[in-house]
């Protein structure tokens, strides 16, 4: 059940900071209402415009894709590249965020169960 609600999440995740990069590019705003989420608002704090992150999206989206990949088919960079995409995720607020804990708590209470 573990591994289903891992490779769930990082699907989600992945898939849609991809999709959402990828469409802010392209259109010039993210994916649902014209004002992003509240994850905005720190980058806005640093003075970096943030319809201008579609290529940090992608690279995050790819990069939870990656984990997910290497956790399916078992590498043994799995756990350590699911830690630090979870870590690097936690200023998506609220859905990544919860996501990130999500995935992180997992792996590091499950990690012998899992095989990783």
């Amino acid at each position: 059940m573990v591994k289903i609600i891992i490779t769930v999440l990082s699907l989600l995740n992945g898939g849609y900071m991809l999709a959402d990069g990828i469409y802010v590019m392209l259109r010039g705003k993210y994916i649902g209402p014209p004002k992003p989420g509240p994850w905005a608002m720190l980058f806005e704090k640093l003075h970096i415009n943030v319809f201008l992150l579609g290529p940090l999206f992608i690279t995050f989206g790819l990069v939870w894709l990656a984990f997910l990949f290497s956790f399916l088919t078992k590498q043994n960079w799995a756990y350590s590249l699911g830690i630090v995409v979870a870590l690097l995720t936690l200023w998506y607020l609220p859905v990544g965020t919860l996501i990130s804990l999500i995935v992180l708590a997992l792996l590091l209470t499950m990690r012998t169960k899992l095989g990783l």
